[in-house]
């Protein structure tokens, strides 16, 4: 089976969304995953600190977005020489907003930091439950369609499983890039991913019941390096038809960060 070699291909005003985007719940709707990548993307592009770290992002999803044509429009809201705020918005080329971010960025130190700042917290343990060489190989069963989102990466679970209930944590490599012609950065890898976080913890029955989530908060103390990123996640949910999913996000030299998602539930 051939794959794609991205999930989007541009175009004169925007891009293409390929089957690799296609998500869980409609074969004709994007997972939310690789579109943050793709607005993290054009924050980082129309941001004014030159080589700056993203280090929180913010996502509102307003609607599911189709696979198909998509463009993404982007303003500086908040400029500055060493901390900024970018806003980009996705929409399907019909000006609606289907998801938008809101990126705070800083300036990188090049110079390490203070002795006394450094080694004033103890090194804490890797949060991962095993290495990438220690844990399994997994492929989910609840897509629809062969050539989905879940292709897009390489997953091995060093605790949990994409098709049992309850916490999980998985380590992924992408197996395609974000655009077609660019290598794929680990911020952008990062964003496929992390969406992926209720799902992956999910303690409801896919077959029974829809858990979208309508937003995706990451906080990252530090950028993502190397080729394997990760995430330990569980979701929460209430009596009320919602729930919420959290994650401690990991690279193989140990923690980068934490996402959460809310999500909307409802029986099938």
């Amino acid at each position: 089976m051939e794959l794609p070699s991205a999930l989007y291909l541009p175009t004169d005003d925007g891009f293409t969304a390929t089957a690799l985007t296609i998500g869980p719940w409609d074969r004709g709707l994007q997972h939310a995953g690789p579109p943050a990548a793709l607005l993290a993307r054009a924050a980082e592009r129309a941001g004014g600190i030159d080589g700056g770290q993203t280090v929180r992002l913010t996502y509102d999803i307003f609607g599911p977005v189709p696979v198909g044509p998509v463009r993404i429009a982007t303003r500086l809201v908040r400029p500055g020489r060493r901390v900024e705020l970018v806003e980009a918005v996705l929409d399907a080329g019909d000006e609606r907003p289907l998801m938008r971010l809101s990126a705070w960025r800083m300036r990188t130190r090049t110079d390490g930091l203070p002795a006394a700042v450094e080694g004033a917290a103890p090194e804490a343990p890797h949060p991962a439950p095993a290495g990438v060489e220690d844990s399994r190989r997994e492929t989910p069963g609840f897509f629809s369609s062969d050539v989905a989102y879940h292709r897009a990466l390489e997953w091995r679970f060093a605790q949990g499983s994409f098709n049992a209930p309850g916490p999980a944590a998985a380590w992924t490599r992408p197996a395609c890039t974000l655009v077609e012609g660019e290598p794929i950065t680990p911020l952008e890898h990062l964003l496929v991913m992390t969406d992926a976080a209720s799902g992956i913890s999910a303690v409801l029955d896919w077959g029974s019941a829809t858990f979208a989530n309508v937003d995706l908060s990451v906080g990252l103390h530090r950028p993502p390096r190397g080729e394997w990123l990760g995430m330990d996640a569980t979701t929460v949910v209430g009596d009320r038809g919602a729930a919420q999913c959290s994650a401690v996000l990991f690279d193989a030299e140990g923690a980068i960060g934490r996402s959460s998602q809310s999500l909307f539930v409802e029986p099938r």
